[in-house]
Parts: structure tokens; C-alpha cells; sequence
């Protein structure tokens, strides 16, 4: 098992991981790598932190994030605890573990054997030629006198293993009512390829699952067609096509285009076209009448009317949308009002860009940037999310610890001219204006804690944040108004769609408390009232023990069950966690539903990361099918039967 729940864990010294510090965490559960702890300080609120085995940095960053002052006892207790080991460290010597012999016939099969030399190449992103080394031989025959497989071998077990391992995913997915998938393209040595991650939510333990299932490549141009073509062969090879809620890409024209013709229309869309194409009652007579023309459904399908692909909803990135606001929305500020702000920009940010650039070219200037700030410049990557932010903060964070003599001394060894204090002051309003931004990109590229409905309340949130900042603001008020213009222009529509409001509304730890718009409110209980008494109908029509006239009227009593639970539901004082909504059946069944879909791709971003470290520069030659089947054992490893 990849992860097991701890009993007992606030009694039982022995099964905590961290004896001295279990007045403030307790243990949960043990996953894979890592221990989750529940923080008792956060009580009656149940708020779980992921903690490396071998580390508690996490633990003291919630600790600095949210309990301040309480970071002084955390760190008395590490403290005490390190004094204590190294005094019992230094009464007793070290024994260094010994390496169990396996020299005994018949301790580790040749099967076993092979099994664990493919999970550690997949793993650890080795090459399949690590088998035929000298080395590897030489280390596995002295541990356990077996043959060591060859590449060719090897390439045939990780084909065949991928094949299992897609069977076992296509199992877990066809007991699962609704799914979500996010899909982007990456090009690497002179190819490109699409790939695919699968999420959803388990119905019993309401914790979300994530399953990478494609890195394929792709041939010729990325057009609309293209894409559309590969997204809706991966769906149908695993068979979700008919469950895919929602699809998150990034704002990339090839994949607007394909999900505009191909995908899912919205319900308002739908219904207005429906409206739009009804005939009046004489039109239909006269119809009726004329002869029946057939026609060729080949040529319909040749032009592009929609009805080639069938994709579902299309759900756009949040963070690269977040990203676009902080970049080209933030750099339009224009107006004659603006232009002390923009020549200050100007000034600042070249000094910056000088900065870092020096800094990261020579090692004579990284070692004096480590001699006098005690910490390195953080350069900006187009690619990375809050890369600028991050980088302004570092050097915002080294002028307050270290002062200004510090940033001073390096700009003169550089050979920079030196920030004026007005151009600091700005960096550091830069710096206040944006954190709220970059929290907001950290929270929803998350995978494994994130639900579609986290995304309203957090643009609500930092549209509020970047409104109070207003008044405080002194040099970077234009960058507040054109971040806010930025949400408007992005975010309007999203903001105020029907579904998405009702995905917020159906998370406990929100319900209505992230808003005071009682429209935006009005229009997800809507929503909401309309789809349970959507699923009371399907229910309905399946009970065929009801005689007919009952059955015209069983949905009537049933409907005011529902709404009342929509209103025990809202007015719950239980904690508010999703275990919640065990306690609502038909608010659970909507709420798996809407939530289901991720607010952002970074879950492809992700597999991609992953695929580049397989395929660097000495593999080059490495064949698309076998760096998709490790690739794909490797991200799938915690997916088991």
C-alpha cells in the first residue's frame, strides 16, 4: 500500500514521527515519501500539512505563515531536541548500517530482481543503457548472484509494464463518475508532443487522484484540427470521452479554436441556440409536407461544422491568465498620469536587469553577492510563473536583512549604478502590490488539495486585496488599477458563470462566505436548485414500480427534499471539511461533479518537467514510445491494483 491512516496518533509517542513537537502536530497519515500532519494549533479548523520524511522546513513554514506567534516555541522544541540528540549522540558510537547478505540461494528471484532494476531506472530517470555498464553489473551480481537483463530486454519490460499499468488506470477510471483533463503541447529537440493528465475525485475518501496518460507526439503543424483529433483519441483509448467534465489548456489559439468548434457548449450558449432555432408551427407543416432530401454525412463532416471531434468543456488556464495580467496587462498602463510611475518602472527595473544579469554570467560576481548579501539574486524566467516577483522580493528581502550598504558594495564590485531610495521604495510597493498575485498562482497550480470551485473565491479575494492596497499605494497606484483591469478584462465572464459559482458555493470550506454579491450568490443557487431537481428526474424515471400517475407526481416531494437539504447544507455549523458532505448525498453527487475539473494546467506543465529531465541532450535519439512508457511509470509509480 502507497499510504496508510495512523490510529491513535495523539496518544501513541511511538507512532509519531516527531515526538517533540506533537503538542503542535499530529500525526495523520503516511504517504509514499512524506508524513501528513494535522496542526493542532489550527483547531477546531482541520488544516493538513505534507512533510517530507526526512524534513519539517514545511511544518515551520505554516507555523511562520500562520501562527507567528507561535514560532518561537516551534523553534525552542526543534532546538531542545537537536541538544538532546547530539548529547546521546556523543555517550554511544555510531554503528553504521550493514547491508543485509543475500548471498542465500533462493533470497531474491530473477522476477523480483528485474522488477526492482526497472523501477529503479524509471525512477530515477536513468538510461536503459545503465544495465549493460560494468558498474551496475558488477553491484547487483555481488548482492545477489542473478543475470542482469540487457537493454533490449529491458525495453520490452518497461513496453509491457506501461501496458499494465494503462489497463490498471483504465480499471480505477471506469468506477469513476466524472473526470477532468488538462492537455498542452512541448516542443524538445526538434520535437513536439501532446500531453495529457487525468484528475478526479474518490467518492468515499473525497480525496483527488491524478494519473498522467499521454506524452505523445505530434506530426506537422499544431493546428485546431490536429489537436483536436489526438485529445479525443487519448480520451476514447482510455475511455473517458463520455465522462470528461471540463478540459484545462492554456489561452493558445490552436486549442481555443479546436474546443470553440468541437467542444462542449455552455448551457446558456445551448439553450439561446435552441431558442433561436425553433421554427414557428406553420413552417413546421409546410416542412412536413416537402420531400425528405438525404444528405451525404461525409461531405457535412468535411466542413468543418463541429461534428468531426467531440471534446468537452473547455476551461482556460487560470495561472496563465494570471500570468498574462501580472506581465502585458501590468506594462499597459498609459495616460499622462502615468508617467512618473512608468519612468520609475524604467529606472528601477534596468538597475535590476543589470543586476541580474552581471550576477548570474560571472563567478567572481556570485561570490561576492554570497560574501556580502548572504544570499544569491534570483534571475527571472519567461517561463515561470511569478519568476519577476520573486526576484524583485529577493532583492527587496536583502536590502532589509542585510541593508543598504550590502545591495551598495555589490553594485560597486559590479560596476552598477546604485539604487536611489526612491527606486527601492518602489521596488518595495512593487514587491506589496504583486504578492497578492503570486499567492494566487501558488494556490490554484496546486493538484492535489485544488477544486474548480476554489477558483471564484481566490479572484474574488485578491480583487479585494489589490483594492485596499489602493489607498496605501504611493508609486504604484497605476499598477493597481491596470491589475484590476486585468482581472475585469480576463476573469468578467468567468466571474460570473453560473457553474463555477455553484462549484464554490458546494465546497464546505466556502459555501456563501466568499462573496457579498447577493446576485453572483442568486445565480449559483439557482443552478444548483436546477441540477438536483435535473438528477431527481433521472432518478425518477428509472423507478418503474410506480404506477404512471404516481409517477408524474413522485418528483414533487422529492424536489422539496432536495431544496431542503440545499438549506441544512448552507446553514450547517459542522467543520468545514469535506467530509461535510457525506452528510448531503445529492449536494455531494453536484458538488463531485462541478469540482472535479482543475482551475489551472500546471499539472501539464509538470509531466513536461518530468519528460525533460528523460529526455536531455545524450538521449536525443530516444524513441516517442519508450519515453512515454517510462515516463508514465514513473509519474503513475503511487497507481496500484
Amino acid at each position: 500500500m502507497s499510504e496508510s491512516t495512523v490510529g491513535n496518533a495523539d496518544t501513541d509517542e511511538e507512532e509519531h514521527p516527531w515526538p517533540h513537537i506533537k503538542t503542535m502536530f499530529t500525526l495523520v497519515k503516511v504517504r509514499n515519501s512524506s508524513y501528513i500532519m494535522r496542526c493542532l494549533l489550527c483547531l477546531p479548523k482541520q488544516t493538513d500539512i505534507s512533510a517530507f520524511k526526512n524534513s519539517t522546513s514545511n511544518l515551520r513554514k505554516h507555523v511562520a505563515r500562520v501562527h507567528p506567534n507561535k514560532l518561537s516555541k516551534y523553534t525552542d522544541l526543534i532546538e531542545n531536541h537537536r541538544k538532546r540528540k547530539s548529547s546521546s549522540s556523543s555517550d554511544t558510537p555510531v554503528k553504521h548500517a550493514k547491508i543485509p547478505a543475500f548471498a542465500a540461494p533462493g533470497r531474491v528471484t530473477q522476477a523480483t530482481l528485474d522488477k526492482l532494476v526497472l523501477n529503479f531506472v524509471c525512477e530515477a530517470n536513468q538510461p536503459f543503457s545503465v544495465v549493460e555498464t560494468p558498474s551496475f553489473k558488477t553491484l547487483v551480481e555481488t548482492l545477489q548472484p542473478h543475470t542482469v537483463m540487457t537493454r533490449k530486454t529491458l525495453c520490452t519490460r518497461i513496453e509491457e509494464a506501461a501496458k499494465h499499468k494503462k489497463n490498471i488506470i483504465i480499471k480505477k477510471l471506469s468506477a469513476v463518475n466524472y473526470v477532468a483533463t488538462t492537455t498542452d503541447c512541448w516542443s524538445a529537440r526538434q520535437r513536439s508532443y501532446l500531453g495529457v493528465t487525468c484528475h478526479w475525485i474518490d467518492s468515499t475518501s473525497l480525496e483527488r487522484h491524478s494519473a498522467a496518460l499521454a506524452c505523445r507526439p505530434v506530426k506537422g503543424s499544431h493546428t485546431f484540427d490536429v489537436l483536436a483529433a489526438a485529445l479525443e483519441g487519448i480520451h476514447s483509448e482510455y475511455h473517458i470521452r463520455e465522462k470528461v467534465t471540463r478540459t484545462t489548456t492554456d489561452s493558445g489559439s490552436n486549442f481555443l479554436k479546436a474546443f470553440r468548434l468541437y467542444g462542449e457548449e455552455k448551457e446558456e450558449e445551448a439553450t439561446n441556440v435552441q431558442e433561436e432555432s425553433d421554427s414557428p408551427l406553420d413552417d413546421a407543416e409546410d416542412q412536413s409536407e416537402s420531400e425528405v432530401e438525404y444528405q451525404d454525412v461525409s461531405a457535412i463532416l468535411d466542413d468543418n461544422t463541429g461534428l468531426e471531434y467531440q471534446l468537452p468543456r473547455h476551461q482556460k488556464c487560470a495561472c496563465h491568465l494570471l500570468n498574462l495580467i501580472s506581465t502585458v496587462d501590468a506594462n499597459a498602463t498609459g495616460g499622462a498620469a502615468n508617467e512618473n510611475y512608468k519612468r520609475l518602472s524604467r529606472s528601477a527595473f534596468a538597475k535590476c536587469h543589470a543586476l541580474w544579469n552581471k550576477t548570474s554570467r560571472s563567478t567572481m560576481a556570485h561570490e561576492t553577492v554570497e560574501r556580502e548579501c548572504k544570499l544569491q539574486f534570483l534571475r527571472p524566467n519567461q517561463t515561470r510563473w511569478s519568476s519577476l516577483f520573486l526576484a524583485v522580493e529577493r532583492i527587496v528581502r536583502i536590502h532589509r536583512e542585510q541593508g543598504e550598504q550590502a545591495i551598495r558594495n555589490v553594485c560597486t564590485a559590479l560596476k552598477i549604478k546604485m539604487f536611489h531610495p526612491a527606486e527601492m521604495g518602489f521596488l518595495v510597493e512593487y514587491a506589496a502590490v504583486m504578492k497578492p498575485v503570486a499567492m494566487a498562482l501558488n494556490i490554484l497550480q496546486g493538484e492535489s488539495s485544488v477544486h474548480m470551485g476554489l477558483l471564484l473565491p481566490t479572484l474574488y479575494r485578491l480583487r479585494d486585496k489589490l483594492k485596499r492596497l489602493e489607498s496605501s499605494c504611493k508609486m504604484c497606484t497605476p499598477l493597481v488599477h491596470a491589475l484590476q483591469q486585468g482581472i475585469q478584462k480576463r476573469f468578467g465572464d468567468v466571474m460570473k458563470e453560473p457553474e463555477l459559482i455553484a462549484a464554490a458555493i458546494l465546497l464546505p470550506r466556502f459555501r456563501t462566505s466568499w462573496t457579498t454579491e447577493e446576485n453572483i450568490l442568486n445565480a449559483g443557487l439557482d443552478y444548483i436548485r436546477n441540477h438536483l431537481d435535473t438528477d431527481l428526474d433521472d432518478v425518477t424515471s428509472i423507478n418503474s414500480s410506480l404506477s404512471d400517475e404516481d409517477d408524474f407526481f413522485a418528483s414533487m416531494e422529492l424536489g422539496k427534499s432536495q431544496v431542503g437539504e440545499l438549506d441544512r447544507y448552507l446553514s450547517c455549523l459542522s467543520p468545514a471539511g469535506m467530509d461535510l458532505l457525506h452528510t448531503f448525498p445529492h449536494i455531494k453527487k453536484l458538488s463531485l461533479k462541478v469540482n472535479t475539473g482543475l482551475p489551472a494546467s500546471a499539472a501539464c506543465e509538470r509531466l513536461f518537467s518530468h519528460a525533460g529531465l528523460l529526455f536531455t541532450a545524450k538521449r536525443s535519439q530516444l524513441h516517442s514510445k519508450n519515453l512515454e512508457s517510462q515516463l508514465l511509470l514513473k509519474l503513475n509509480s503511487d497507481i496500484t491494483e
